[in-house]
């Protein structure tokens, strides 16, 4: 399937991505998911989180902002959408900065099996017990990009699930297949939720395509640099303020075919 079907996919079956993720990003998301056409659900509360993770298409797990009951309310939901079939997405946010933090994205990895896992170098070689430095939320290894391949793909097949590495050009691989994404640009480093945004189109992606969640991981980043790259092109001298607000601009008003233009990857 080519990169503009996942996209009009996504449009057309407005898929229903149920969200426990971190209040910092929570709007950023909910309007990313808007502007490719899924429809976004927040509900962290343990009383309710399996049943809406039942009736959803995707399920994206945060760990952005923790706590113990928010943990045990995303093992509710994975373990609901495992039942159900339905993809879910981990983003391991700050893996690595303390141990309360590792313990928990481990507890939440060893109770839910996930579809894709989406984090930055730090975060994703972090959570496969690499021994890395890594300041809070953000990068902190510095990992050539075929190393970082050769790591992700292990990861991959150890969790049976996608590997998606953010960066300056994004690695997705299944352990099999590997795509380099060439889209984005330094800048979306300088807001908040750009990477949040990232796992939240994943989301949307595999609930409209559940049966493939490398092509979908793959179509979502892609959509997402691309979006950074001409938001910034268009808005970069006004300030980040108009840039954070272009981007929703440009995921709103991409279509499969501008995807199919735009978009610059190459498969190894």
């Amino acid at each position: 399937m080519e990169l503009s079907e996942y996209l009009d996919r996504v449009r057309k079956l407005n898929p229903l991505v149920h969200h426990i993720t971190n209040y910092v990003t929570v709007n950023d998301c909910a309007n990313a998911c808007l502007a490719v056409g899924a429809s976004p659900v927040m509900a962290d509360a343990i009383d309710e989180a399996g049943d809406m993770a039942s009736i959803s298409s995707a399920l994206v797990l945060n760990i952005g902002t923790l706590n113990v009951s928010k943990v045990e309310s995303m093992i509710e939901a994975g373990r609901s959408a495992n039942a159900g079939g339905i993809p879910v997405i981990f983003d391991p946010v700050g893996q690595g900065a303390t141990d309360f933090r590792n313990r928990m994205a481990a507890e939440i990895m060893s109770h839910v099996s996930m579809s894709v896992v989406r984090g930055n170098m730090s975060e994703i070689l972090s959570l496969g017990g690499e021994h890395i430095h890594t300041k809070g939320v953000d990068t902190g290894a510095a990992v050539e990009i075929r190393e970082a391949e050769a790591i992700a793909s292990r990861l991959a097949e150890k969790w049976k699930a996608v590997v998606v590495i953010s960066g300056a050009s994004d690695i997705v691989t299944d352990g099999k297949h590997h795509v380099l994404i060439h889209n984005g640009c330094p800048q979306m480093s300088l807001i908040t939720g750009s990477g949040c945004m990232c796992s939240t189109l994943i989301g949307a992606f595999c609930g409209a395509h559940p049966e493939d969640p490398f092509g979908s991981a793959t179509a979502a980043m892609a959509v997402m640099g691309l979006a950074g790259e001409r938001a910034w092109d268009k808005w970069g001298r006004e300030g980040l303020g108009h840039f954070h607000m272009g981007i929703l601009d440009e995921l709103g008003r991409m279509t499969g075919e501008s995807l199919a233009k735009g978009a610059r990857y190459e498969e190894n």
